[in-house]
Parts: structure tokens; C-alpha cells; sequence
């Protein structure tokens, strides 16, 4: 049952999201542009860190390109309830999980599929790793989308206007950019802005994608990593479904 309302669901948006090919590509426009226009800056630079500057640099826009675009996906829960599709769906026997699962698995997909194309012309660009390394990336692209497209749509179920909604966000993401060593490891950093950047589970997963596409699969980061994304992503999809199913979603 689970599964079958799942598919459902996620057929649904997935087809929605097909439909705007247009949409699928300019949501990997921002990190493209770092790519083409700050990626050649830093060659040749010392980065505090094993590999190129491309093993330094891709691996963040990967994770920026799910902290950023699932962090927002909560946005069409808020059209959704003013064209009265989320109260249609209330009288509906579907598992509100599946109701969840649907949307943040759709989203995954989406962003994995821009992470493919943002590779693609990393590689055109100079960029080599391993080829396991760049699955891996993939992987925490899609944890990091289910955890942060699920805590955003259960905020988008709480909120009543996207004027409430954006400042949120953007209160969450900005710090969580800055401190996550997205664009450049935190190692370059003072002491004590490398210590608050530990508070901030984004680096986590930075650290790890970095590692894995040097080929280091069995490092510290790499461990603590998937703990923290995997932690997150049943945390996440937790109180998502918890807020769906009270909500009357």
C-alpha cells in the first residue's frame, strides 16, 4: 500500500516537473556559473586539502545545489493549499507518508539528474575522480534532498503566506552556506570559525564528498558523513510525515 501510493505520488510530480524542462536546467544555472567563472580562479591555489581544486570545488556546488533548490521546495505546498489541492488530498485514503515520500523522492531525482549535468561539464572542464567517488556525491545529493525538501515542505504545511516562508529559508541556508565550507574548505579559515563550522552538519557531508572524490571511501569524514546524513534523512522524513499527518494533508 506504501509503496503503491508512493509511486503515485511521485508519478504525479515527477511528470509536473518533466513537463518544465526549462525549470530543470535553470535550477542548475547558479551552480554552473561558479563553476565556469570562480572554478578557474582557484587552480593552481593551495587549498588545504588533497586533490585538484575541482575535487575541492565540485563536490560543494553538488551539496549547494541540494541545500539551496530543496530548502525551497516547500514553496509549492504553499500554491498547493491556496489552489485547494492539499484539502482534496485530505479526503483521500492515501498514506500520508506516501503523501511525503512522493514529493521528496521526485525532488531527489530532480537534483541528482542537475548534479549528472554539473559533472558532466566539471569533467569537460578539467575535473577527474574516481568514478565511485562521483556515485557517492550523487548519493548524498539525494540524502540531502529527502532530509531538506522534507523539512521544508513541512514547513511550507505550517506557514500560511510565501512572504513568511522565504525569510525563513533564507535565515537557513545563508549561515548554512557560509560555514559548510561549500565553495572553499573551512581549513582555510580561523580557528574559531573552523570550530562553529563543526556545529553545522552541512560540513559533514562536504568533507565527505571531498574525500570520496580524492578515493578515499574508509576516511573519518566519510564515516561521520553518511552517519550524519543518514541520521538526518530519518529525522527529517520523520517530523515531514508527522507534520503531513496532523495537518490533515
Amino acid at each position: 500500500m506504501l509503496l503503491h501510493d508512493t509511486a503515485l505520488v511521485y508519478g504525479r510530480y515527477l511528470r509536473q516537473s518533466l513537463r518544465s524542462r526549462f525549470a530543470l536546467l535553470f535550477g542548475v544555472l547558479t551552480p554552473l556559473l561558479y563553476l565556469l567563472f570562480f572554478g578557474p580562479l582557484l587552480t593552481g591555489l593551495p587549498l588545504g586539502g588533497p586533490g585538484s581544486s575541482w575535487q575541492v570545488l565540485v563536490p560543494g556546488l553538488l551539496l549547494q545545489l541540494g541545500l539551496f533548490g530543496a530548502l525551497f521546495a516547500g514553496f509549492t505546498v504553499i500554491v498547493e493549499k491556496g489552489q485547494g489541492v492539499v484539502e482534496r488530498m485530505r479526503v483521500t485514503p492515501v498514506s500520508r507518508l506516501a503523501l511525503l515520500l512522493g514529493r521528496v523522492l521526485r525532488d531527489a531525482t530532480v537534483f541528482v539528474l542537475q548534479a549528472v549535468l554539473l559533472v558532466l561539464a566539471a569533467l569537460a572542464l578539467g575535473l577527474r575522480a574516481p568514478l565511485a567517488g562521483i556515485l557517492i556525491g550523487f548519493a548524498f545529493v539525494a540524502l540531502l534532498t529527502v532530509s531538506l525538501a522534507s523539512v521544508s515542505y513541512a514547513l511550507g504545511m505550517k506557514v500560511r503566506t510565501p512572504q513568511e516562508f522565504g525569510p525563513l529559508i533564507n535565515m537557513v541556508s545563508m549561515p548554512s552556506m557560509l560555514l559548510s565550507g561549500l565553495m572553499l574548505p573551512m581549513t582555510l579559515a580561523p580557528a574559531w570559525l573552523d570550530v562553529l563550522s563543526h556545529f553545522v552538519p552541512f560540513r559533514y557531508l562536504v568533507d565527505a564528498v571531498r574525500d570520496a572524490y580524492v578515493g578515499r571511501y574508509t576516511s573519518a569524514h566519510m564515516l561521520y558523513g553518511v552517519l550524519v546524513a543518514v541520521g538526518f534523512a530519518a529525522l527529517s522524513v520523520t517530523v515531514g510525515t508527522r507534520v503531513f499527518r496532523t495537518a490533515g494533508a
